[in-house]
């Protein structure tokens, strides 16, 4: 095998330096992420939050209520040991609507920085919206539509289209916002809403596009979403609802006790209550701007903080296939064998009759490169894990549709084409890409067998279709490996696409 370090920086993989977090004093959770180390798909290290509730009773009082200054004050003293421990050596911490609006914000924010041991930055509303979508730039492909940043205090609203981000407004219309302004009356809230919204020109703009709600109360209501439906994902990245769907739910959502609905354990108690008006201000949104689609995105503002301090090149690069990259050189044989199957097997796609999409030729490198993660397994269990893990694995930069591409090519190269792996991820993809998949997945199963998923060997064993053949070369120094099992998977490829199988020998 290969040494993976060197093979790492073959592939360009990214040093990743000492660990960085971020601590994110909001106005419902106080919360700390520590990540591996700066990069353009960040892994989460640690993850902890505390619901202080600082932003309860601001709106009307104009003060942080003391129990949830005392609640923030702890938290962050504890996250100040965690991040010792975990020898973060960069913490930035940021504030947002609650500590800027409260009359005793000040005043917190200076106990605050004496607990957490760093400089606080205070977030304009502005700022905030801006953070927010970059987060979804910086975890969602292409991007296209107004990013929602809900929080306790305020919600943010800004436009964003690929990389570019629009102006970003701030609207009073949190949940505890909400909740405190309309005397714990949704229907009221609602209303709020409505009046608010007239004003937000981004919203103007999303009819027929997507709304990318970020927030904690926007995942907890997709969350319910999802067990509502029996949904074989539990990622929560890049879920998307369709409006109309949306709709329905939210009004569901408002009309009914929260502890009836399905799986709301999965909620916490102590934001239960808040439920009903995001759901109200979701409600209004989809009312008022028309979206084609509602998508969750777990990335917001402190992952927006980690991608601005990117560089240009760094920023350029694709999120998925550096996470793809990434867990190809921790569980791969040899990782170098992913970037020579992804030349592989695209110089036998364009000898065949499929056409290939940029968005399809970069699933299919991510599939290559997550190939082999699967081999440490029971030789049984291989398809099955290997499409657990991928299913579920932390990536970004990816829909669920092509999650489930990339878990089904790679159960199909152990378990063979003729078996299901999974009915209910094979549910999450159309025709052509459940094609593909088979094909792909035929396609590694041959490449297995003639390299054993060692580097060297694909570069001079090519598979092509011609005419009617799909026609698999050997050296002669490697003739030997042309046995009636690689015969066997040639033919199951070969049939796959219509043509019939040969291998041929050079110079024979």
């Amino acid at each position: 095998m290969l040494d993976r370090a060197e093979t790492a920086d073959a592939q360009g993989r990214i040093a990743l330096g000492p660990p960085v977090a971020v601590v994110d004093i909001g106005s419902n959770s106080v919360r700390l992420v520590a990540y591996e180390g700066l990069s353009r798909a960040p892994t989460p290290i640690y993850h902890e939050k505390t619901l202080c509730g600082l932003g309860r009773g601001v709106s009307t009082t104009g003060r942080l209520p003391q129990e949830g200054v005392d609640k923030a004050l702890a938290a962050l003293r504890r996250f100040r040991a965690l991040c010792d421990t975990l020898r973060v050596a960069e913490v930035q911490v940021i504030a947002t609507a609650a500590a800027r609006q409260a009359t005793n914000g000040p005043e917190f924010l200076a106990a605050a920085e004496a607990a957490i041991g760093a400089p606080i930055t205070l977030l304009s509303g502005r700022r905030e919206a801006e953070l927010s979508a970059l987060g979804v730039v910086a975890g969602i492909h292409s991007p296209d539509g107004v990013v929602g940043d809900l929080g306790g205090g305020s919600l943010e609203i800004v436009e964003v289209k690929g990389r570019k981000v629009g102006a970003g407004k701030s609207l009073p219309l949190g949940g505890l916002s909400l909740m405190d302004l309309s005397g714990k009356s949704p229907k009221k809230a609602q209303a709020l809403v409505r009046d608010a919204l007239k004003s937000s020109k981004p919203l103007q703009k999303l009819a027929g596009r997507t709304f990318y709600a970020v927030g904690g109360t926007w995942r907890a209501l997709a969350r319910l979403h999802m067990s509502q439906r029996y949904y074989p994902l539990r990622v929560m990245h890049n879920y998307a609802i369709p409006a109309r769907d949306a709709m329905d739910f939210v009004r569901l959502v408002e009309a009914v006790d929260a502890e009836a609905l399905i799986s709301i354990a999965d909620v916490s108690a102590a934001r239960r209550p808040l439920l009903a008006y995001g759901a109200a201000a979701l409600e209004e949104i989809i009312r008022v701007a028309k979206p084609a689609q509602i998508v969750i995105s777990a990335l917001g503002v402190r992952e927006g903080l980690l991608y601005e301090r990117l560089d240009a090149a760094e920023r350029a690069l694709d999120p998925l296939i550096v996470s793809a990259s990434e867990l190809n050189v921790l569980r791969s044989r040899a990782p170098a064998h992913g970037e020579e199957l992804f030349a592989w097997t695209g110089e036998f796609l364009a000898s065949t009759h499929f056409s290939e999409s940029p968005d399809e030729a970069r699933l299919r490198h991510a599939a290559c490169l997550l190939s082999d993660i699967g081999w440490r397994a029971h030789p049984d269990y291989r398809g099955e894990q290997s499409l657990n893990i991928i299913a579920n694995a932390a990536f970004v930069g990816i829909d669920h549709p092509g999650r489930a591409f990339l878990a089904l090519a790679t159960a199909y190269r152990h378990t063979g084409i003729d078996r299901d792996p999974s009915p209910q991820v094979r549910g999450l993809v159309g025709s052509r890409m459940l094609d593909r998949a088979r094909v792909l997945g035929a396609a590694f199963r041959v490449a297995y067998v003639v390299s054993a998923a060692m580097p060297g060997v694909l570069p001079v064993t090519p598979l092509v279709c011609r005419k009617d053949r799909a026609i698999l070369t050997l050296p002669k120094r490697l003739a030997a490996l042309g046995n009636d099992r690689l015969f066997g998977r040639l033919r199951q490829l070969a049939r796959l696409i219509g043509r019939e199988p040969e291998i041929a020998v050079e110079g024979n």
